[in-house]
């Protein structure tokens, strides 16, 4: 019988954070050999817990979480999440536009559907969390990139977004704090995209799901304040500020000029009732999450958890032959670069599949956040600070073997 063939849809769609290279890690754990991964930002994996707090009012309301939900999501933590976002500078939000998810990537999926016909332009940085890409495809639209290069700290050019634009964009997108760079964007800068927005009538999406997570002092701008009535969505949650991946609460808010995103609001709605309702009882967190002292400064401040590991990846990196990186000031991430002064003929993936078979660690190639020619690659500051200074250890000797086995090719080129 004729295989079961995919949808083409998916020719394009990539996950490598969860690809290939973490089912060879599994094979070769299933075998007995340890792995330590640093592929994925998931904090309960790395021993972070939720605060008590959330975990309480979920068990209070439990009683209250047996029956579908409004579509939108429970309005009194929709409330709380509306009152965050006025606070913050944000205009014209209310409660009714206000959206609960299945995450924040269930709400990214959901905000592209909404918008895009077939051909649609939406512009996306480079490099970018891949499910903005996926998304943007698997809705009928056409990614564009704008880069966010090493030699610029990873911050966007506005000229170059705004020479992307053509008569089919109709989006763009930011993520800041920035995965996987760790970039957190300048108000200044925030101002300038704003403008161009503005003035080319495109839909802003932020993806601020690491808002609270700064280091040394960065702040963190929300765009929705600069937007004003600009048409602007912005995207936050608890799985990272909060440690709570598996509960699956993320949210958006929709700002702006009501008149002209009603339709859209609408739309909105249409597709968050066909798919019922979020998880109802996680939701009862949101409250306690927003209304209560926040618990990330503590490990993100010197001396927390969080701080230490990126201050070993920075020590590593300074101590490294190969390694050169711009600090993150936000995010749970790095993204070091391997130096082409060091080693000329580079590949990120054959990097990343020498570091898992060779030394038992596992990281994502930058290529794989739609990053052209990337020599970088992502590794989460999740671990403890003593197994990353571990990790660049063994990265430490994968690159010099692949530099000193580049040498006779060099010696043989010259001569």
């Amino acid at each position: 019988m004729a295989p079961i063939k995919p949808s083409a849809h998916l020719a394009e769609v990539r996950y490598e954070i969860r690809g290939a290279l973490t089912r060879r890690a599994r094979e070769l754990e299933a075998a007995g050999q340890p792995i330590i991964k640093l592929n994925i930002g998931n904090p309960a994996r790395y021993g972070f817990s939720v605060p008590n707090h959330l975990r309480e009012a979920i068990a209070a309301h439990l009683h209250e979480s047996e029956a579908y939900g409004h579509e939108q999501g429970l309005e009194e933590a929709r409330e709380a999440i509306a009152a965050q976002q006025r606070a913050r500078g944000a205009r014209h939000v209310e409660v009714e536009r206000i959206f609960i998810g299945n995450g924040v990537s269930e709400l990214i999926d959901l905000s592209l559907r909404a918008l895009l016909q077939p051909g649609d332009e939406v512009l996306l940085p480079s490099p970018d969390y891949p499910l903005w890409s996926a998304a943007t495809i698997l809705n009928g639209g056409v990614p564009r990139y704008y880069r966010c290069l090493a030699e610029h700290r990873h911050m966007p050019d506005p000229e170059e977004i705004e020479a992307l634009i053509t008569p089919r964009t109709r989006a763009l997108v930011l993520i800041n704090p920035n995965n996987p760079t760790g970039a957190v964007y300048p108000r200044a800068l925030l101002e300038q995209i704003v403008d161009i927005a503005a003035r080319h009538r495109l839909l802003l999406l932020c993806d601020e799901i690491y808002d609270e997570i700064l280091y040394d002092g960065t702040t963190f701008q929300p765009l929705a304040e600069i937007a004003g009535n600009t048409p602007c969505i912005s995207f936050g949650g608890l799985s990272k500020v909060h440690r709570a991946c598996g509960y699956r609460v993320g949210w958006l808010s929709l700002s702006g000029d009501p008149a002209r995103t009603h339709e859209y609001r609408d739309a909105l709605q249409l597709l968050a009732a066909l798919r019922l309702c979020a998880n109802v009882t996680a939701q009862w967190a949101v409250i306690p999450a927003l209304h209560d002292t926040p618990t990330i400064g503590a490990l993100t401040a010197p001396g927390g958890r969080l701080h230490e590991a990126r201050k070993a990846v920075l020590d590593g990196v300074a101590a490294s032959q190969y390694l050169d990186l711009v600090t993150p000031g936000g995010a749970l991430y790095a993204f070091p670069r391997v130096r082409s002064d060091r080693i000329a003929d580079f590949s990120d993936d054959a990097f990343a599949l020498r570091l898992l078979e060779e030394e038992s660690v596992l990281v994502v190639p930058g290529s794989s956040f739609n990053v052209p020619t990337s020599r970088h690659v992502r590794l989460t500051l999740l671990p403890q600070p003593s197994q990353l200074r571990e990790v660049f250890v063994r990265m430490e000797r994968v690159l010099s073997r692949m530099a000193a086995e580049q040498s006779p090719r060099a010696a043989v080129a010259i001569a």
